[in-house]
């Protein structure tokens, strides 16, 4: 991003291209960037920030694509948790008998999970590299398959998210050089997908429409209908503003495995789902940030209270 800086009255404006950012009090500049608030996360793996082209795409499209994320063996073993989640359950410790748990936790706040939220969804004055920014709004399981009866309903909901209302959730807000995703949802592909498979279908752009879609839209064979093929352990990042849908797995020999997880910002709340408290305090405490109460005021942990103030 070009940027220069102007000396006025002894502060310093920070000027973007084609706009400029301002902070809340006073006007004062808000310099700070996506790598400043949160540099590993609670495993202590490094964050390593959105390309311009990721950023790009995200923006334009609504959605993102980030393939093969997970290694062989990290597949394997969520997968296996997944099957035995819905089929043994209580083979399964109780507090882990989620998609919050087990081999599951880690993805909560994935590097490439915090690398969008810290971009997309955090507040930085609510995060540090001891607190994120953002919290986990809900997570659960898709396991279909194509003798699945009935089959999963196409049913398209949302879009037009630029004109939501102040408390919608599914809001995406935009200014040059920064965007606003609210409620984001987060897709582990656990097996591999092919275009035609039934992956989630999205109306690509359709978050920033401005129009009534047209009730052709309400139809699957619409051509304007985008999904996408990946190898096992991608990652599908949307967000909530974007007209999207399910749709029935067709492919007989491989079940869809997937992982839906969800982000919000920190003053937002959409759902009252969390992990059990037993296994939410096993966690370690930056993961446990992911999860606090939803409110803006000193809403940050540890040592960052008193910075706060």
């Amino acid at each position: 991003m070009y940027r220069h800086h102007v000396q006025l009255q002894g502060e310093t404006l920070m000027v973007e291209q084609f706009g400029i950012k301002f902070n809340k009090d006073f006007g004062n500049p808000l310099a700070t960037t996506p790598a400043d608030i949160t540099q590993t996360n609670a495993d202590g793996e490094p964050v390593i920030p959105l390309t311009q082209e990721q950023k790009y795409l995200f923006d334009k499209n609504g959605w993102l694509l980030v393939p093969g994320v997970l290694t062989e063996s990290e597949v394997e073993e969520m997968r296996d948790f997944c099957y035995r989640l819905k089929n043994e359950p209580e083979s399964i410790p109780s507090h882990h008998r989620s998609t919050y748990g087990g081999p599951l936790e880690k993805l909560t706040d994935h590097p490439v999970v915090v690398a969008f939220g810290n971009e997309f969804l955090a507040s930085p004055y609510l995060a540090s590299d001891t607190c994120y920014g953002f919290r986990m709004e809900m997570s659960f399981m898709a396991l279909r398959s194509a003798t699945d009866d009935p089959p999963f309903t196409f049913s398209p909901h949302n879009g037009n998210g630029m004109f939501r209302m102040p408390g919608d959730c599914h809001q995406y807000q935009c200014l040059p050089g920064q965007a606003y995703s609210g409620l984001t949802r987060v897709v582990w592909e656990l097996n591999p997908v092919e275009k035609g498979d039934g992956g989630t279908l999205f109306i690509t752009g359709s978050h920033k429409a401005a129009y009534t879609a047209p009730k052709v839209a309400h139809t699957q064979g619409w051509k304007f209908w985008d999904t996408y093929s990946c190898p096992a352990g991608s990652v599908i990042i949307f967000t909530e503003a974007i007209t999207h849908s399910g749709q029935a797995w067709q492919n007989p020999d491989t079940d869809r495995v997937a992982i839906f997880n969800a982000y919000n910002s920190i003053d937002k709340r959409w759902t009252l789902s969390r992990p059990p408290q037993a296994l939410f305090e096993e966690m370690p405490p930056k993961r446990q940030t992911l999860f606090r109460d939803a409110y803006v005021k000193g809403n940050v942990t540890g040592t960052d209270f008193n910075m706060a103030l």
